[in-house]
Order: C-alpha cells, then structure tokens, then sequence
C-alpha cells in the first residue's frame, strides 16, 4: 500500500503518494486538485524513480506540485 500526505498550497491540494518498487526503491506519485468547482484532478509527471526513502519519494512529489502550481496554476 503506497504511503499518501495531502498538502495545500494556495488554491490546490496536492496529493503525494510513494510507490513501492520492485527494486526496493519508491517512486513518487502526484494528483493535483483545485479547491474550487469544477475541480480536476490532474496526475502530474514527477521525476525519479529511484528514491531511497517513502519519505524522500513524498518530498520529491511534494516539490514538484508547489513547482507545478507556481507555473501553471
């Protein structure tokens, strides 16, 4: 079961989750939502896959949605 933090960041919620892989490592996972109607959850790309930690996987994620939000949102 992947390990999931929710954080906001001004108008979104980012979802950043940690998959376990087959190689002992994790690779981050990132949805994006914002906290207004209509909402569409966005899965967004994050780099690397070989992150030691759930924790550092979280964090990768979690960087790149306040970069995701900051470009685009």
């Amino acid at each position: 079961m992947p390990a999931t933090q929710s954080f906001r960041h001004k108008d979104y919620e980012l979802l950043c989750s940690a998959r376990a892989l087959d190689s002992g490592k994790f690779a981050p996972t990132l949805v994006v939502a914002k906290q207004a109607w209509p909402s569409r959850p966005r899965t967004i790309a994050v780099p690397g896959d070989d992150c030691l930690t759930e924790d550092r996987a979280i964090e990768a994620a979690h960087t790149q949605g306040i970069e995701w939000v900051t470009n685009y949102g």
